[in-house]
């Protein structure tokens, strides 16, 4: 009967995931192979990783004796990669680059220099698109990644720093910081406000109306300033405020959305409030401020919230405490 090796398990007593486990070499010595290799230098390779050349010779040593090949040929002046050893550089290389980018998906944070920022599409387009400018000329040392939310689930999926959520607050396991709010009322285009005779919201009956995604619907918004059974001439449903407050500029009818969003088109005087005063404009749906899980306070998050909220102020937007 011939011998087992020591403390190995009988065949039939092994588990499918100890059968089918790969064969993988040391990672300390494939990352001083990886480093001397890219280097083409023990010593460039030892100062990357703070150890001595000798350890890294030691860790390739090791690396070879795992592998069965020599992947340096050594000589007087230093080492040269055998052929085996530049066919491995080039896979450990591509695998390492694998492993750093699936590291990034799930730890952004990890990535010295950048910050992730995910924000609802509006908002990051409408608002903190156009002014990130001033950020990176105040932190030039910053490389800014924005991606956008669609859903309230779109966090367990996303890769973020700092995310800025519409609606309600996400509920548990994410902490959220109460961040503004929106101010909505009804807008259009001047022609359309001129064409339609346009002077109280019980006028609206005339007027085709804009449906966006946001927290305050047509309805909500007519009970609250006391307008009741009003039907419209016309109705329009579009999924994002960016294409709804184009089609208000348009002349398509008029939108109930935010003025904080719709900042520029009232500005420039392609959007006008028919109604005007406070009386006609509500307040409603928060924006939250949530940090990525297990994030290390830093310089970058540190800065750039506090720029967030002073931009919020600059802005006279209504902020939350």
């Amino acid at each position: 009967m011939t011998a087992r090796a020591k403390n190995s398990a009988p065949a039939e007593l092994r588990s499918p995931v100890q059968a089918q486990r790969p064969r993988l070499p040391p990672l300390k010595a494939l990352l001083a192979f990886e480093a001397a290799s890219r280097h083409g230098s023990f010593a460039q390779g030892a100062q990357e990783l703070g150890v001595t050349p000798s350890a890294v010779s030691h860790q390739i040593q090791q690396l070879e004796d795992f592998l069965g090949v020599s992947l340096f040929q050594r000589q007087a002046g230093g080492a040269a990669l055998t052929n085996a050893g530049r066919i491995y550089a080039r896979e450990v290389e591509r695998a390492i680059g694998i492993i750093s980018e699936a590291t990034g998906l799930v730890a952004p944070q990890s990535q010295a220099g950048h910050l992730v920022i995910a924000a609802s599409p509006s908002f990051a387009a409408k608002w903190l698109q156009p002014r990130l400018p001033d950020f990176l000329r105040a932190h030039p040392d910053v490389r800014v990644r924005l991606s956008t939310l669609s859903e309230p689930g779109d966090l367990d999926t996303a890769r973020f720093d700092i995310a800025i959520v519409y609606g309600a607050a996400p509920s548990a396991p994410w902490r959220a910081e109460p961040l503004l709010v929106e101010r909505l009322r009804p807008l259009c285009s001047p022609a359309l406000a001129k064409a339609l005779g346009l002077r109280s919201p019980a006028d609206l009956a005339r007027a085709p109306l804009i449906h966006s995604m946001n927290a305050l619907t047509w309805a909500d918004y007519l009970r609250q300033v006391g307008v009741k059974g009003l039907r419209a001439a016309n109705e329009l449903w579009l999924d994002r405020s960016t294409m709804a407050i184009d089609a208000a500029v348009n002349g398509l009818g008029v939108v109930l959305e935010s003025e904080m969003l719709a900042a520029e088109e009232l500005r420039d005087g392609r959007l006008i409030a028919p109604f005007g005063g406070d009386a006609h404009t509500v307040e409603a749906a928060s924006y939250f401020l949530v940090r990525a899980p297990g994030l290390r306070s830093g310089t970058r998050t540190a800065s750039f919230e506090k720029w967030l909220r002073g931009a919020i102020a600059a802005a006279n937007l209504p902020g939350r405490k």
